[in-house]
């Protein structure tokens, strides 16, 4: 095993991990993840796999994001947690009782604007309602309450073409919180907007997660994102994805933005750095060299 790094010292030395992570360890399991592995057919009659030997835990209204380089399995691993796919072997365990297809009892945010653009906000977050067979009146209250939460009860009668993507997120955090799942799987939510809306919709996630009993595990490619939202990252190896690191994020909550700079976010962002992007010289892969001009400009 290698020695630790600088950054890898200082994590487990911060004075705000032990206590804190004691406490959530304490609570109880909602989510397992037991030798979690997904593999595919090729067309040459071959298997890829996606994940292998995957075990986890998440705790009781636990914020765990999940991280890797591309290719590494998170967008399937988020599939087999929904019930969306099964696995090749392994299992996952909700509660304690192994999850077979999709249920109210997790509910899925993508990063794709998936409202239904026929309906208005307040009819988009109703429909899970009235398919579960709530009646429409109670559906409609239920639905105003969540609304409410995320800041866009004056939209309710608005379309979706009508609101901005953060806006459109919401709505699509509302609808998926409705039903009051055990879980909220997020993939890559905010991945489609631009850096200003998508530091406004880490804040409001924060916020609504608050105020809300549920357990989130979110994708995501940017480690600033994923310090600022977590708990704890899941860190995966690619070429199959496979646990590399599982890491206790030591800043202190509520979480704002001048945190950033503060040496508990820096020694995180140095390990999954050292993690997610190692040594250049180490990766980068070597591309045949095709000479396309003469003019004599060499550069660097």
């Amino acid at each position: 095993m290698s020695a630790p790094t600088q950054a890898q010292d200082y994590l487990r030395q911060a004075p705000a991990v032990a206590e804190r992570f004691r406490r959530l360890k304490e609570r109880p399991v909602v989510l397992e993840v037991r030798d979690l592995t997904r593999s595919f057919p090729t067309a040459a009659g071959k298997e890829v796999t996606a994940l292998r030997n995957l075990a986890f835990a998440a705790h009781r209204r636990e914020f765990t994001c999940i991280i890797g380089p591309s290719g590494c399995g998170k967008s399937t691993l988020i599939r087999l947690l929904a019930g969306l796919d099964e696995p090749t072997s392994g299992e996952v365990l909700l509660d304690g009782k192994p999850v077979s297809g999709p249920c109210p009892d997790r509910g899925m945010v993508f990063q794709g604007y998936t409202l239904f653009p026929w309906l208005t906000v307040k009819r988009n977050v109703m429909f899970g309602l009235q398919m579960a067979g709530m009646e429409k009146g109670q559906a409609e209250a239920e639905a105003l309450q969540w609304l409410e939460l995320v800041g866009l009860i004056k939209f309710k009668d608005a379309y979706p073409a009508q609101l901005s993507g953060g806006m459109k997120q919401r709505v699509a955090i509302a609808r998926a919180l409705a039903p009051n799942p055990r879980v909220l799987l997020m993939d890559e939510p905010f991945g489609a907007l631009d850096a200003q809306t998508r530091s406004q919709m880490q804040h409001h996630l924060l916020e609504i997660w608050r105020n809300v009993d549920v357990t989130i595990l979110f994708i995501t490619h940017d480690l600033d994102e994923a310090i600022y939202l977590a708990d704890r990252i899941l860190v995966l190896k690619a070429h199959p994805g496979e646990v590399q690191e599982l890491i206790e994020v030591p800043v202190p909550r509520p979480r704002h933005p001048a945190q950033t700079n503060s040496p508990e976010f820096l020694a995180v962002r140095r390990r999954l750095e050292e993690l997610i992007h190692p040594r250049l010289e180490e990766t980068v892969e070597k591309l045949p060299i095709v000479r396309l001009t003469k003019a004599g400009d060499d550069v660097e």
